[in-house]
């Protein structure tokens, strides 16, 4: 009897001192953690591990998704250690030099060399959508509007469009950079990026740049005056049209369906309509930069807001915030000489509404009132 009592004390024993170890173990695992002055527990610090580890996986050149579009991904980069900060600093500056995700088919390296650049616009555009790149070169990316404006399409590939048209429509106006990705909505995302890493390889010392979709009315002659009267900065500045607090769509036939696998998170962070927005040229690299350890996504402006979060930048709120529209606005020459965006234009539409405005804009609020 005396040996089986010392034999279940020793096995109490053992159990209380495994107890004791594992509840060890498991303070220590979920002891908060300071990083950058925030506390931080083991489980936020894991998944974040996990997630940076998913974002760095370099990805298939092509994904088709599950409604039959295929999609381009651009393969990712690893993610610098924080001990390695320092040196990442150094390697950086050359990073956008070196990664050239996509083959360029036609390219103007030199458009920003002719000028000093003031605003570079970058115009996201199909290449069989020959009329509104006409009806864009006639009005507000047209480059006579003032010093300093350079106007640039951004294009990837599309079956049924003739390569020698193409060619000879870029020979003649000097204007439009294609890379081999397929063009479609899908892939918004990387034709952005493809005109980051244009300006930040071919343009680093253009002052600001503005990305506006090719269906878009922009008041270019408004934007010059405000970015050059408002005291706006000339680093680290990103605005347009602010979305906030707002969440993904899990509705599987929506435009905009984003699934929990691939957005796992409630709610974007701020960011701006990508109809049109205007940033600071530096930031073109650092968006770029950063994209490289982040999963694409196919909604373009989520993503660049999701390049801004991890950057710590947050979108500035406009001079006024009734300069950018993500929407139509009823036209009258008042209203348009006093705002920077308006959405949905036809080509036709846009000429005739660009030339009215021109006609009247000394006076465009004077005839109003009148």
């Amino acid at each position: 009897m005396q040996c089986r009592r010392r034999h279940c004390f020793t096995r109490i024993v053992a159990s209380l001192v495994a107890l004791l170890v594992g509840l060890v173990i498991i303070r220590q695992l979920y002891r908060p953690t300071r990083q950058n002055g925030q506390v931080t527990s083991f489980h936020q610090e894991l998944y974040k591990v996990l997630r940076q580890k998913d974002f760095a996986e370099p990805l298939s050149p092509t994904r088709s998704l599950a409604n039959g579009s295929l999609v381009s991904v651009q393969p990712a980069s690893r993610t610098l250690p924080r001990s390695n900060r320092s040196l990442a600093k150094e390697e950086n500056a050359e990073s956008v030099r070196k990664v050239e995700p996509y083959r360029y088919i036609l390219n103007e390296p030199d458009k920003c060399k002719r000028n000093d650049t003031f605003l570079l616009l970058l115009i996201p555009v199909e290449p069989h959508n020959v009329n509104a790149r006409s009806a864009i070169r006639q009005t507000w990316g047209n480059e006579s509007l003032g010093k300093g404006i350079v106007r640039l399409f951004l294009m990837g590939v599309k079956n049924g469009m003739s390569e020698h048209s193409l060619r000879s429509e870029s020979v003649q106006h000097r204007d439009m950079i294609q890379q081999e990705y397929i063009d479609s909505y899908y892939n918004l995302t990387i034709k952005t990026l493809m005109g980051m890493h244009w300006v930040s390889r071919f343009c680093p010392k253009a002052k600001y740049i503005m990305k506006a979709d090719s269906d878009m009315f922009v008041n270019t002659e408004y934007l010059v005056e405000k970015l050059l009267k408002s005291n706006i900065p000339t680093k680290m500045y990103f605005t347009g049209y602010l979305m906030r607090g707002y969440k993904p769509n899990r509705n599987k036939n929506s435009k905009w369906y984003m699934s929990s696998e691939l957005y796992p998170s409630e709610s974007y962070p701020t960011f701006c309509s990508g109809t049109g927005y205007v940033f600071s040229a530096d930031m073109a690299e650092r968006i770029y930069n950063t994209s490289l350890s982040i999963r694409r996504l196919h909604l373009e402006d989520v993503y660049v807001g999701l390049c801004l979060a991890k950057l710590n930048i947050e979108p500035t709120l406009p001079p006024n915030e009734f300069l950018f529209n993500h929407w139509k606005v009823s036209y009258s020459s008042c209203k348009y000489s006093q705002l920077i965006t308006s959405h949905e234009f036809r080509p036709s539409e846009l000429i005739k509404y660009w030339q009215h405005l021109q006609m009247n804009k000394d006076n465009a609020c004077k005839l109003a009132k009148g």
